[in-house]
């Protein structure tokens, strides 16, 4: 009886439902825990499968275009006018007739035709178009970020001649862009809007990865938790403030986004005890309620109009 009074006596209902939360709570930290160890290790992994897959390529390829600048007899600037389909025709051309003036036998350096002499580099924005060995066409994208420099990204385009479709037949595109895609969807039907669209592609991956490296910065350990896409078009964070945690989410529309088109950002308070009163009436336990987050519409909106470190 007396042990029996005992068990009536003891909180056993809610004793048992605080072990079952803070039982919940170790589980959701060590999943949490493991979880971002994945996506750390999985960062790491792909980056260096990235760098290691395309190093290769890319410093042979880095050396053809300085040789092929380095022998340049002409740079030319284009503004975006020039730039044009015609322009693109006389580049294949040029490639094509290098490439049988090379393959003629006998000493082809004594042809008078001063088309074979001049070796001409254009240059339209971010790209540096090249003719290169063996009837190629290569685009160099030069990247930047606030001004300053950032990677070079390259795409080698080929065709077995002047009226033959052009293939893509190397690049440094990372390999989470849609270069593949583009160039069944664009090259064969329209070669100079595929080579913009994949400096856009380039050029809008670098812009967001960019700011995600600032926010990191600008925030240090203030940011908790960071997670993001490879191609950085779904972003999401946590800043650790003194009175509440804000999670921003962003998703961009498509990969030539540089703004965020659905944004959700919340302020959660810093969870509170709550005294629950046990079923005898003899004492107190306490436990975590659930803390209800705040929408923040203005940080949203500036983030509509703003890059991520200024909005």
């Amino acid at each position: 009886m007396q042990h029996h009074e005992k068990l009536e006596g003891r909180p056993s209902v809610t004793m048992g439902e605080v072990n079952f939360l803070q039982a919940e709570d170790v589980r959701l930290e060590t999943t949490r825990a493991r979880f971002a160890n994945v996506i750390k290790r999985h960062g790491k992994l792909t980056e260096r499968l990235s760098r290691d897959s395309d190093k290769m390529i890319f410093e042979r390829l880095q050396k053809e275009f300085d040789a092929a600048r380095a022998s340049q007899t002409e740079e030319i600037l284009l503004d975006g006018e020039q730039w044009n389909d015609g322009l693109l025709a006389t580049i294949r051309e040029r490639v094509h007739m290098e490439a049988d003036r090379k393959a003629m036998p006998g000493d082809s350096s004594m042809l008078p035709e001063p088309l074979f002499h001049g070796k001409t580099t254009y240059k339209v924005g971010n790209k540096v178009i090249c003719c290169l060995e063996g009837a190629r066409i290569g685009i160099q994208y030069e990247t930047s970020f606030a001004g300053e420099p950032c990677e070079l990204y390259h795409c080698v385009l080929e065709s077995k001649s002047f009226l033959e479709k052009m293939t893509v037949i190397e690049h440094t595109v990372p390999f989470f862009l849609p270069i593949r895609e583009a160039e069944n969807d664009l090259l064969s039907s329209n070669a100079m809007k595929f080579i913009d669209h994949v400096g856009e592609l380039l050029q809008a991956y670098v812009d967001r990865r960019e700011q995600v490296r600032l926010i990191k910065e600008l925030f240090g350990n203030q940011i908790g938790e960071l997670y993001h896409s490879l191609p950085y078009h779904m972003i999401e964070f946590a800043v650790d403030e003194s009175d509440c945690k804000i999670t921003v989410s962003l998703r961009y529309a498509d990969l030539l986004a540089v703004l965020p088109t659905r944004i959700r950002v919340l302020a959660w308070p810093m969870q509170q005890h709550k005294k629950i009163i046990t079923g005898t009436g003899t004492g107190t336990t306490s436990r975590k309620g659930n803390p209800v987050p705040a929408r923040l519409t203005y940080a949203e909106d500036a983030l509509r109009t703003m890059s991520l470190p200024e909005g």
